[in-house]
């Protein structure tokens, strides 16, 4: 079955577009595209690349045109109804009599049967091109494409009809969904070196050998969630909310009208559990998530940045339905006021990108932000539209705190009925989340230091000898309340106390 990709190239083609650019990984892959559709329009295919020269139909290489110039002024001066396939040639993009010949190139092919299709793995356009060239993302393999791989793998061993996966469709459509995201080599490989280790098409081998390749992208990273909401305290609001909105996901949700869940802004004080409710999302809605690092996007190399985030939204829609987190989302963008003064606009460009996916993105990839900061993030990223809410995470209430004391007691094999944890909440008023766990883990430490097993005083001796956050940042916190008073929804139906700890105000005084 034809891709959409292909069909927006061969409307392009078919349309006399004289100068294409195709951003893709998979050479042979959009070779094979191109080939179908230069035998359907019975157009010749010209393939060049620097180290062979001008390949032509029948197979011959012409090999004093590997020079970047001579090939253009060849196209320009051949009279054929053609495509020319022109590899990797983004580094010659910087040449201005490269750029110069391209524009006269454009010009002259309008009236002409000829294509010029750049074929690279990075988008890297100079000024001067940029209303002549029309720019295509070649979309990884869908689902039908990766099953027909399935299938020609499964033919290669012989005997396939002992093979799992082809004789359940449920495990089949599994396999193929674990392989989404990949390449059609990577794909190819990841299935062979399941089929060699494991004897069958086996979902870790594949889903592990998956985690590997989109780590080496240095952008995202395939996180397995293995928090789930029942870790999360309080938030109550919260947790309604994405119970309602993880229904959003099935065709039923399609046929009563309603569209995907596009993604949540959760902002508040640090250590308060926005990026564990992140991470829990995953297991609630049984999604996979992608985290994606915003610091790592900006790349030294000129264009990196661009073409990171560009690819890392490539592969977040290859996979859905999923989950893209972006963890402190502020200090990826905080620079963005003085962008063009600083790094040349890199930053601005990068969020405009970002900003303009969020906002047309048609793909079920929800989009959960954390931000410590709100002051740091752009105000458009703030406008009704990128996200279905933002949600301000508070400092946890004296019933969460109690809560979130028996979820750390719980985890660490210690029964909460044994402790007075309404004392402890008590005495821990101001306390953040991260900081009742650190409470726990420190008690934990003199308790094993001591030979004894852990109790009631260890906790509160703990507890007494912590600072609080609230305490050494109280205006900074009460600056995040009061923004968020009126421009943000409040993911606990319980009020936070004010009052001070005792024993901080003790200290203060």
């Amino acid at each position: 079955m034809e891709n959409e990709s292909g069909n927006t190239i061969e409307t392009l083609i078919r349309a006399r577009y004289p100068l294409l650019y195709v951003v893709s990984f998979e050479e042979e892959r959009v070779k094979t595209e191109l080939t179908r559709i230069a035998h359907g329009r019975k157009k010749q295919l010209f393939c060049w690349s620097v180290t062979e020269g001008l390949e032509t139909p029948d197979g011959s290489f012409i090999s004093e045109l590997k020079d970047p110039l001579k090939v253009l002024e060849y196209i320009l001066q051949s009279d054929v109804n053609g495509i020319f396939v022109l590899s990797d040639y983004h580094p010659y993009l910087n040449d201005p009599v490269v750029i110069r010949k391209l524009r006269d190139l454009s010009h002259q092919l309008k009236t002409s049967m000829k294509n010029v299709v750049f074929l690279s793995p990075l988008l890297k356009i100079p000024a001067e091109l940029e209303k002549e060239l029309a720019v295509i993302d070649y979309k990884l393999p869908g689902k039908d494409e990766l099953g027909k791989i399935i299938k020609q793998i499964a033919e290669s061993v012989g005997d396939s009809s002992r093979l799992e996966a082809l004789k359940s469709p449920e495990l089949f459509n599994k396999v193929v969904e674990a392989a989404l995201g990949l390449t059609a080599e990577e794909a190819e490989n990841v299935f062979a070196k399941s089929l060699v280790q494991s004897g069958d098409f086996d979902l870790r081998i594949i889903l592990s050998e998956k985690e590997q390749i989109i780590r080496k992208s240095g952008v995202l990273e395939y996180y397995h969630a293995s928090e789930n909401m029942k870790e999360v305290g309080g938030l109550d609001e919260l947790k309604k909310w994405l119970t309602k909105r993880g229904k959003a996901f099935t065709p039923a949700a399609r046929n009563f009208g309603l569209p995907e869940p596009r993604g949540i802004l959760l902002l508040g004080i640090p250590g308060c559990g926005k990026s564990l409710t992140a991470k829990a999302i995953s297991s609630m809605w049984q999604l996979p998530l992608l985290k994606l690092d915003v610091g790592k996007v900006f790349s030294s190399l000129v264009g990196s940045s661009e073409e990171n985030v560009r690819r890392a939204i490539q592969t977040a829609e290859s996979i859905a339905p999923s989950i893209l987190w972006l963890d402190e989302m502020e200090k990826g963008f905080s620079g963005l006021g003085s962008s063009g003064q600083t790094d040349g606009g890199t930053t601005a460009r990068v969020f405009g990108t970002f900003l303009t996916w969020l906002q047309e993105k048609k793909t079920p990839v929800f989009v959960v932000a954390t931000c410590n900061n709100v002051r740091e993030l752009p105000p458009e990223l703030l406008r009704k539209g990128r996200f279905d809410e933002i949600f301000f995470v508070d400092l946890p209430s004296k019933e969460e705190r109690e809560d979130i004391f028996r979820i750390h007691l719980e985890k660490r094999h210690r029964d909460p009925d044994g402790f007075d944890l309404e004392k402890l909440a008590d005495t821990t008023r101001g306390f953040s989340g991260s900081e009742i766990e650190e409470i726990i883990v420190s008690s934990l430490y003199d308790a094993f230091d001591a030979g004894k097993e852990l109790t009631q005083s260890y906790i509160e001796a703990s507890a007494g000898g912590m600072i609080p956050l609230s305490h050494t940042m109280e205006d900074q916190i009460k600056g995040i309340r009061e923004w968020a008073k009126l421009r943000a929804r409040k993911a606990s139906c319980i009020e936070w106390e004010e009052e001070m700890p005792e024993n901080k105000r003790q200290l203060e005084i």
